[in-house]
């Protein structure tokens, strides 16, 4: 039987020693993965078990807005220009990309909500809950992809072998997600003002991301739409899983650069919060 961990607590701040406490970091992320894998297994059973429509959910949010906003550019409704491929499948794709930001953006915060009766009781690497929802938001994409293939082929839309380097783009594109995440989980999980908002928030930061239309080059909107740091992620995706052409190279790297320090540096606050939040979880 493996001898069970000693942990101490007293009044100094997790910073008071930063080797000791960057080691104890990155110690708990490499015992975690046992464990994050069984609550992602756990989350995504529980969350299809019981549905009728079992794993259609994942497709159904993404096929009713491009099939709603397909149907108002053909009817001249909305006016947007043309696309690199068709509409369909560009709208698709886009809206599975950026659902998949949003459940990362909403990942952490949800995790540890859900996590309350877990953390009161159970002492274990925090960083289980976000490795286990992270892994949640890729199964989910995985379930979408599916479909967004099926357009592609339906559509003879062409590959090239820049293919192969999607993947990459779209790990940034879900770690901005944790990132941004992870940074309201503190507040979001003293007050309910926190989830509320964010609901707000991804709803009109839907309109000004590239996911319906294609990116403006003129005028304020362009300006707005170009400083999202969504946008060179999504793009930049697209553009690999088809024509092989990066448009935004610099903006793609100054966004995984601001992201990958980012998410160190929120890492370590979700440290330093968690013993905190914890104690008024329980208390």
């Amino acid at each position: 039987m493996r001898k069970p961990t000693e942990v101490i607590y007293n009044s100094e701040g997790g910073l008071e020693n930063p080797g000791r406490f960057l080691s104890a970091m990155w110690k708990d992320l490499f015992s975690s993965w046992e464990l994050a894998w069984r609550l992602m297994v756990r989350d995504i059973n529980a969350k299809y078990r019981q549905s009728l429509l079992g794993f259609l959910w994942a497709f159904v949010p993404s096929v009713v807005m491009a099939f709603g906003f397909t149907l108002a550019k053909n009817q001249q409704v909305i006016n947007i220009r043309e696309t690199n491929f068709p509409y369909p499948a560009y709208v698709m794709f886009s809206m599975v990309l950026w659902q998949t930001f949003v459940e990362a953006l909403n990942g952490p915060l949800q995790a540890v909500i859900a996590s309350k009766p877990l953390l009161a009781r159970v002492n274990f690497p925090h960083e289980a809950i976000i490795l286990a929802k992270i892994g949640e938001v890729f199964f989910n994409f995985g379930v979408k992809l599916l479909l967004v293939v099926s357009l592609f082929i339906w559509f003879r839309i062409p590959v090239t072998q820049s293919l192969v380097f999607a993947p990459w783009a779209l790990l940034i594109l879900v770690l901005l997600g944790t990132f941004l995440g992870m940074l309201l989980v503190p507040l979001g999980v003293l007050y309910q003002d926190i989830p509320n908002a964010l609901m707000v928030l991804t709803g009109f930061w839907l309109f000004i991301t590239p996911v319906v239309y294609p990116v403006p080059s003129k005028g304020i909107f362009g300006v707005i739409v170009g400083l999202n740091p969504v946008t060179p992620l999504l793009e930049t995706i697209r553009e690999l899983a088809t024509f092989g052409v990066v448009s935004n190279p610099a903006g793609f790297w100054i966004v995984t650069t601001v992201t990958i320090v980012g998410l160190f540096l929120a890492w370590i606050m979700y440290r330093l919060a968690m013993p905190a939040l914890i104690e008024r979880i329980s208390s």
